[in-house]
């Protein structure tokens, strides 16, 4: 089939030469001419409208670009240049109100809209890509050549029992998910699990590297290898996965990952799902605390800290003095107790902190992640978006149409 592919970065790039790999004819936009060049195989184009008249209806075109004002006035522009029967796929992290919006302006037009929720990030060359799609079947089904190309195939994974009336495509690692927005909303829950195991392995990897703490007794101490550790989970243990993988070859190259600050970028997804579980009064804790945990990794020092430290103490002194213990109503005293934990937390941290360089949890998600410890585009309403810039939850740079930053 042909395709038009518009953002020509490592994630854009990537998708288009896999399609190429697989018998697919491609033209190819950016803003930088020096990407389109880059792109051996593929037809440039010159613009949006040369890239339209290169195309034979119906056309396809697929939008790889950041989330937001780029991507909008994309398509926008792409709605008056396209003709009935065409169809726009944006390939990107889309907010899924924004793709149900898009979806209805070109209806009137007869131009079908897909949102594609894309994971694989720069590995989906060669893995290939799982992919989460919205829309409308006619449109999903008359490109399946392009879907089940980009997807990774069945592979050497075991067959789920009890699934042979299912939908097969599910099993070659792309699915439709439903109508317009599906997609995105499916690829954004994605994201917010991704960031709870993140945190589950980084804080994991924490209580295993501080069990060597002079501050315990002796006997106490053991002196785990993490990078072992990472290997052996590998191979067998439930808890194996891809990030896992990820996380054991940045430990192999350096165990103490003190060249990373341990400060982690936050994406739009874990915001829009945490606002999603919200709506549906869902309870979330995981992929809330996660969140929370990114935001505190990216604080020296806030506000709140400082509060914290003399209305604490106070609420401690109080509550040992007997005069005033004794006038104290038991919610008062609870949260005396409370305060009192907090402080002690705070100073055994501390003191364990004060042996090590850098904060090995946020270190471990920069380290094994490192797209995570990069700068995101300010995104959607003030949450900063990402792509897959190695994982999902963040992007590679895309040049030119992108303006060099990064999805």
């Amino acid at each position: 089939m042909q395709i038009g592919i518009i953002g020509l970065g490592r994630m854009g790039a990537n998708i288009a030469r896999r399609l190429m790999k697989n018998g697919h004819t491609v033209v190819g936009y950016d803003a930088s001419a020096a990407a389109v060049k880059a792109l051996e195989g593929a037809s440039g184009a010159a613009s949006l409208a040369d890239m339209v008249q290169k195309l034979a209806a119906p056309r396809a075109v697929w939008v790889m670009l950041p989330a937001g004002k780029i991507t909008e006035d994309t398509i926008a522009e792409l709605g008056g240049l396209l003709s009935k029967g065409d169809c726009v796929i944006d390939g990107g992290n889309t907010f899924f109100k924004d793709d149900i919006r898009r979806a209805k302006a070109l209806a009137p037009k007869d131009i079908a809209y897909l949102d594609v929720g894309t994971s694989g990030g720069v590995w989906g060359l060669e893995r290939g890509y799982c992919m989460m799609i919205g829309g409308e079947k006619a449109s999903v089904d008359r490109l399946d050549p392009i879907f089940k190309s980009l997807a990774p195939g069945a592979g050497d994974i075991a067959k789920t029992p009890n699934r042979e009336a299912a939908d097969p495509r599910v099993s070659e690692g792309y699915m439709h998910a439903g109508p317009a927005g599906s997609g995105h909303f499916v690829k954004m829950v994605h994201n917010g699990i991704e960031y709870g195991l993140m945190q589950a392995y980084a804080e994991g990897f924490d209580i295993m590297r501080g069990r060597n703490s002079d501050k315990l007794p002796a006997d106490e101490r053991f002196d785990i290898n993490a990078g072992d550790v990472a290997e052996v989970w590998r191979r067998g243990s439930v808890v194996a996965s891809w990030l896992l993988d990820l996380t054991a070859i940045a430990l192999a190259k350096s165990e103490t990952l003190e060249e990373f600050s341990g400060k982690v970028d936050d994406s739009g997804e874990g915001r829009w799902t945490i606002a999603a579980a919200m709506d549906e009064a869902v309870a979330a804790p995981v992929i809330t605390a996660a969140l929370y945990a990114r935001f505190r990794s990216r604080s020296e020092n806030t506000f709140g800290k400082s509060c914290c430290r003399p209305c604490g103490r106070n609420l401690v002194a109080m509550s040992r003095a007997r005069s005033i213990r004794q006038r104290m109503s038991a919610n008062e005293h609870a949260v005396a107790q409370v305060a009192a934990v907090a402080l002690r937390h705070r100073h055994l941290r501390r003191q364990w902190r004060s042996d090590q360089a850098v904060d090995y949890s946020g270190a471990l998600q920069s380290g094994a992640h490192p797209a995570s410890s990069h700068q995101p585009v300010a995104g959607r309403g003030g949450p900063q978006q990402e792509d897959q810039r190695g994982m999902d939850g963040a992007a590679e740079g895309l040049p030119g149409a992108s303006t060099g930053q990064e999805q």
